[in-house]
């Protein structure tokens, strides 16, 4: 077999654009999946699941997809705010003894709480101690007044949600995102995960991408991404230490297919396979407009709902490092998503959604 694999899958009849927009360029371990009011009608995957192209790609392989797994996170504390467990305008204090800033669960997740960073220098050993790096942030002094910055809490925003999730619920935040949302909807999907061995391996795409991603020395970017240092270094990423710790910022495993059904269930107004996970109404506050304006980290104007970003054509989702990507289109009832272990930049991605726009637009 040769270095590049042909691509797997199906596309049902009209989604040939979506393949021939695939098929472009090959990453070398990738897979997209789309839903159309919960159907499967493009099912594809490409390229091998290790560095040393030996596994092909599957779909079972489970990979890193950054912060499209942020939406998750969000999801479960929405999760304790249907059951009136937790009011979004709550202070964190009140759920959370310790912690410091007045700063709400709302601003939380719309990443308006001021505090984008670990406040204290670590080592990459700390991502697997989740009380240590939690304290941190309980005694941090956030960068501005809660509620008038955004700028994208990039490794701070699981911690943050997940130590309010158990604080409440008594469950660790993987725990409680295994048995209250990937279970219930049936998703390949999780934090911690146990099957290092169905975890694809990730890498750069470009010598020069490592440096590429950091931002400018001093930016708030720069500032986000470096502590605990790991979340760009490959040695780090494809270790038992970065596979098996809890990180809902940045480190959820999954496959393409549990992320298009996330947010199928979610364009279902928050049910999936009959079973329901969230309010309707919830579900509309989820992708509502809480926050519009410049966003610090992301260096461009972005609007903010309760842990997805909200585009200017509807759309709403999370993309992640490497040109991952995961969203649903309300007005053709597609859910997508899209994710490579080729950490790279976002041309497949669009490339891939321009393909399915014309999809939309034809139907």
């Amino acid at each position: 077999m040769s270095a590049d694999r042909n691509i797997d899958g199906f596309v049902a009849p009209g989604y040939e654009p979506v393949r021939d927009a695939f098929a472009t360029q090959p990453r070398g371990g990738s897979a997209l999946a789309v839903r159309r009011h919960g159907e499967l009608v493009v099912d594809l995957r490409e390229g091998w699941a290790d560095t040393a192209r030996t596994r092909p790609w599957t779909t079972d392989t489970l990979v890193n997809v950054y912060s499209v797994g942020k939406p998750v996170i969000a999801l479960a504390v929405l999760l304790l705010v249907d059951r009136g467990l937790v009011a979004l305008d709550d202070p964190i204090a009140r759920h959370w003894p310790g912690f410091t800033t007045d700063a709400s669960v709302r601003q939380l997740l719309t990443h308006t709480a001021g505090l984008p960073f670990f406040p204290v220098p670590r080592e990459a050993s700390a991502w697997a101690d989740w009380d240590l790096l939690c304290a941190d942030l309980a005694a941090a002094q956030p960068e501005w007044p809660p509620g008038t910055v955004a700028a994208e809490h990039a490794l701070t925003y699981g911690h943050l949600l997940g130590e309010l999730i158990r604080r409440v619920d008594g469950r660790p935040s993987a725990r409680f995102v295994a048995e209250e949302i990937a279970g219930p909807w049936r998703l390949d999907l999780g934090f911690g995960t146990a099957e290092p061995q169905r975890c694809a391996e990730l890498e750069f795409d470009r010598p020069d991408r490592q440096d590429l991603l950091i931002g400018e020395p001093g930016s708030v970017r720069a500032r986000a991404i470096a502590n605990p240092p790991g979340s760009r270094d490959l040695a780090v990423l494809n270790s038992d230490l970065w596979r098996r710790s809890v990180i809902p910022a940045v480190n959820l495993h999954a496959t393409a297919d549990s992320l298009a059904r996330f947010y199928t269930g979610l364009l279902a107004g928050g049910v999936l396979d009959g079973h329901r996970l969230l309010s309707a109404a919830l579900v509309t506050d989820l992708v509502s407009a809480h926050f519009s304006g410049p966003d610090l980290f992301i260096e461009q104007s972005t609007t903010w709902g309760l842990g997805v970003q909200i585009e200017p054509d509807g759309t709403w989702g999370m993309g992640g490092l490497g040109g991952n990507a995961a969203w649903a289109d309300p007005a053709a009832g597609h859910s997508i998503a899209y994710v490579t272990r080729r950490i790279g930049d976002f041309d497949r991605v669009g490339a891939v959604d321009t393909a399915i726009s014309s999809v939309r637009l034809l139907t």
